[in-house]
């Protein structure tokens, strides 16, 4: 396994490579990427082992077995690309590389920003088609302040499950650690919904989920928080509101990142959402914050997000470099 400083100093070379290069078009045009395997797998699983005629009780167990299997040949793949690569004359720049690939800083900006230009540019029509790829929930239903909230909820959850939890696991536990993540926020993504078809079967993959996310989705909310006097806001005011807001939000992890989002932009977030099939009631996350959103506030947002990325860089590099004062 990988010593925690030289973890720091491969992460830190990762979030920049990924900051930098994203995951470019041409090489997954050719090739398969890695989440799209997990998520074949997952489908396959999902055909064969949750079929109507099992009880709940029994789709449960099955989640919960195919669960402990994917988590388990995730673990195997990264200890042996690790072993293999740290074998390898500089092969700690695959190690980089293959750890960039698991890190969305760049795809999540331009995502977002998508939202943001279609609003501009296409109208309300443009905003809706881009949000679409970003979120699950209506776009038809949405008007322009539902299309801001929601590109802006994405950019501060996705932040955490997409780029800190990723980074938190590979500093811990290198490349078996991130790819294991990956497998486990593929498997939520994808079953853990509390649906008819998914509420047994994908209830382990959901509370796993929420398990291994729950540190970096603080993590996340404080360095959200810190962009807080870049945007005019105060920042011991954005952290209170953080701790007061984000247990409101059904998600135990989801609500830390949004609540800092709401706070640093000084809006409010979640509250009445429709997706195909059924409507969410929440409360608005700052619920004082101001209601009619716009793509200026998605710009503001993607500064946030540009800001907390970059602090978050600057802590990995900080771990990296302490060896050097030792």
């Amino acid at each position: 396994m990988l010593l925690f400083s030289d973890a720091a100093l491969l992460l830190a070379l990762a979030l920049l490579l990924d900051a930098l290069v994203g995951d470019p078009d041409w090489l997954w045009r050719r090739l398969p990427h890695p989440v799209t395997l997990f998520g074949k797998i997952i489908d396959i699983a999902d055909q064969d082992f949750n079929t109507p005629d099992l009880s709940q009780r029994l789709r449960r167990i099955y989640g919960a077995l195919f669960l402990a299997a994917l988590v388990a040949c995730a673990l195997l793949i990264g200890f042996l690309l690790e072993a293999i690569l740290r074998g390898l004359p500089f092969g700690e720049i695959g190690i980089v590389a293959i750890a960039a690939v698991f890190l969305a800083q760049n795809s999540l900006y331009r995502h977002v920003a998508a939202v943001r230009d279609g609003l501009v540019h296409e109208g309300l029509a443009g905003g809706r088609r881009a949000v679409a790829m970003i979120v699950g929930r209506d776009p038809e239903q949405l008007d322009e302040s539902g299309v801001a909230r929601a590109a802006i909820e994405s950019c501060a959850e996705n932040y955490a499950d997409g780029v800190t939890a990723p980074a938190f696991w590979f500093l811990l536990f290198g490349l078996p650690g991130l790819i294991a993540y990956k497998a486990v926020n593929t498997a939520d993504s994808m079953i853990g919904h509390k649906t008819d078809r998914h509420g047994a079967f994908g209830w382990a993959s959901a509370r796993f989920d929420d398990l291994v996310n729950l540190p970096a989705s603080r993590l996340a909310g404080l360095t959200l928080v810190c962009a807080a006097p870049f945007l005019g806001r105060s920042l011991t005011t954005c952290f209170a509101i953080m701790r007061r807001d984000a247990p409101q939000h059904r998600s135990p992890n989801a609500g830390w990142p949004e609540a800092a989002m709401a706070a640093v932009l000084g809006v409010a977030l979640a509250g009445r959402r429709i997706y195909p099939g059924y409507t969410v009631d929440d409360p608005f996350i700052h619920d004082e914050g101001r209601k009619t959103l716009t793509a200026g506030d998605i710009s503001r947002a993607l500064k946030a997000l540009s800001i907390a990325a970059a602090l978050q860089f600057m802590l990995v590099a900080l771990i990296a470099a302490l060896p050097l004062f030792t």
